[in-house]
């Protein structure tokens, strides 16, 4: 195993529909069938749509949580964004190369319990939002994915073990109050490359990010 990683499948938001939580996991069972155990094989590119098919209510998916230009709603296959979050951030932490991802270009809940650096998830939108990954490697890689009670789960696994280790770090973050009143998030994603005696290779920049903020930065003094 290269890298593994977990995300919660339910968030306690004030607000927020239950029955489209338990919709957006009824939706990642059926991706995850469709993922779980593929081979990418050196030369080969795996993408995200390909693989799972347009999201349909024939095909057994509901109407899940969905974001469109800031806007939260509800469509056929919503929440099928965790999926495609998950599966690249554990690609930012292998050789394989990410050729097609987008980004949010919302950021819309605050940072409660986040683990993650703002700006690492990558959004999908069947046909045209994909997340395309390609694998220039000399060995083939497999992806394991499997939704718990609780939480996503992913692996990326080879059968050679791994000669370095990745470090997601970012940089530059800032809220920025736009001229139109609202606030705009901006931050630097970079990856540091460490040998397994914990030496520094080398450091690459990834992207930058830009979000308009659908929630305030500003907390509230205390009394």
């Amino acid at each position: 195993m290269l890298i593994s990683h977990a995300t919660p499948l339910y968030r306690h938001l004030r607000g927020e529909d239950q029955e489209l939580q338990e919709n957006k996991v009824a939706n990642l069972r059926l991706a995850v069938a469709r993922l779980d155990g593929i081979v990418l094989y050196p030369g080969e590119t795996f993408s995200y749509w390909r693989l799972i098919g347009k999201p349909t209510r024939r095909k057994g998916y509901r109407d899940g949580m969905v974001l469109f230009l800031g806007r939260i709603g509800s469509d056929v296959g919503g929440g099928l964004c965790q999926l495609s979050n998950l599966i690249f951030w554990m690609t930012l932490h292998t050789p394989l190369t990410v050729v097609e991802r987008y980004r949010h270009s919302h950021d819309v809940f605050p940072d409660t319990n986040r683990t993650q650096p703002f700006g690492s998830g990558a959004t999908c939108a069947y046909p045209h939002r994909d997340l395309m990954i390609r694998n220039d490697t000399e060995q083939p890689f497999q992806l394991c994915v499997q939704v718990g009670k609780q939480v996503l789960k992913g692996e990326w696994r080879a059968p050679a073990p791994p000669v370095c280790r990745y470090e997601i770090v970012e940089r530059n973050h800032r809220m920025d109050q736009a001229s139109w009143g609202g606030y705009v998030r901006h931050n630097e994603l970079y990856r540091r490359i460490y040998d397994l005696e914990g030496g520094l290779l080398e450091e690459e920049f990834l992207f930058a990010n830009d979000a308009i903020m659908m929630y305030s930065p500003l907390l509230p003094e205390e009394s």
